[in-house]
């Protein structure tokens, strides 16, 4: 999206801070954004939401992969430039979001 970014992040350990992670990643690439733009990336503040349970991640992950469609921007989620997983393939999230476990009745 050209005005505004969607994470997904998930803690590897009890001790995981995903605030501080949030603040970190905002410096740091607002920091190299300037540096080579000249200009200021981030607004003010960020909007935060913890998720419980799976059916709500499936939620946001299929929020998060549709957002460039509605904008059209792109005809589908594999083929946005810039989605993506550190684990997964877009192609394997794609699929996964299509098939929810608790559809199996």
């Amino acid at each position: 999206m050209p005005d505004h970014l969607h994470l997904l992040i998930a803690g590897r350990s009890e001790r995981a801070d995903l605030k501080t992670f949030a603040v970190v990643f905002r410096q740091k690439a607002g920091y190299h954004y300037r540096r080579t733009r000249g200009e200021r990336l981030w607004q003010e503040g960020f909007f935060d939401r913890i998720l419980r349970h799976a059916d709500s991640t499936f939620d946001v992950v299929s929020y998060i992969l549709a957002n460039p469609i509605r904008a059209g921007l792109s005809a589908d989620a594999v083929s946005y430039p810039y989605s993506g997983s550190s684990r997964y393939s877009l192609a394997e999230i794609a699929t996964s979001v299509q098939w929810r476990p608790d559809s199996l009745g």
